[in-house]
């Protein structure tokens, strides 16, 4: 039986290239996202050039569900993990509002805190015994918010680094089990996180991240020597600078 992955947010951006880079490191790649349409093709098709012999390339199960069911979210992890052998849990999927926090409405924040927060939680909670059996690893995608102050996006740099301290502590608690906890911090990265945002990434390739530098950084991350754990890794582009959306 391969190795088996968990990925949320699995069907675009950041979690959409991770799912490609386990798939070419052979794991078997259950990914959690809401559509699958514009995508599934190209996570279902045989990869190319990855220099992998046939019976080594992972497999990629699209799994719809909308993280906020916690009902429906558990019941599906609940399948997966008996059925396979869960060795890495990629906490990716989140959600961002911006603006003045006197501008936001409950509905945005309890959603940020839910997706970006409390779901990796929940996830943990229901696979840490499983990780724990086969010294796992626990990949949170955090930003690089949870270590500043962010006027225009305080609640969800407070999601962020909510999500950075659990992963901390988690560690500190599942270390001696053998299980790995590590959070990666990307900066501005080309996605399509920031659509309700009135700024998006800058044009130029030096002032943005791309989501194939985050996969690549899980790679090196999960190609570590047993007992040598990469904790936390913070990635920003060479230049700072964002642009601004056209006014409709």
């Amino acid at each position: 039986m391969k190795q088996a992955a968990i990925v949320t947010g699995a069907s675009s951006g950041i979690g959409l290239e991770v799912s490609k880079t386990l798939l070419k490191m052979g794991y078997e790649v259950f990914g959690f996202g809401r559509d699958f349409e514009k995508t599934e093709s190209e996570l279902c098709k045989p990869i190319e050039n990855s220099g992998s012999e046939p019976d080594t390339v992972g497999k990629f199960h699209p799994i719809v569900c909308d993280l906020l069911d916690t009902v429906a979210l558990c019941t599906k992890v609940k399948q997966i993990a008996a059925q396979q052998e869960i060795y890495v849990l990629v906490n990716n999927a989140g959600v961002a509002y911006y603006g003045l926090h006197e501008e936001l409405n409950p509905k945005k924040i309890a959603e940020m805190v839910r997706i970006n927060l409390e779901v990796p939680m929940v996830l943990t909670q229901q696979l840490l015994r499983t990780l724990k059996k086969n010294q796992g690893h626990i990949i949170q995608i955090s930003s690089v918010t949870a270590t500043s102050s962010n006027p225009h996006g305080c609640a969800y740099g407070a999601t962020k680094a909510g999500l950075l301290s659990f992963s901390k502590s988690l560690f500190d608690e599942a270390r001696k089990y053998g299980v790995k906890v590590t959070t990666i911090c990307p900066d501005m990265t080309e996605t399509n996180l920031y659509r309700n945002a009135d700024f998006t990434t800058a044009e130029e390739i030096e002032a943005h991240l791309l989501p194939e530098d985050v996969a690549r950084t899980v790679e090196f991350i999960l190609s570590q020597r047993e007992g040598m754990l990469v904790s936390e890794l913070t990635l920003k582009p060479q230049l700072h600078r964002i642009k601004r959306k056209q006014v409709e």
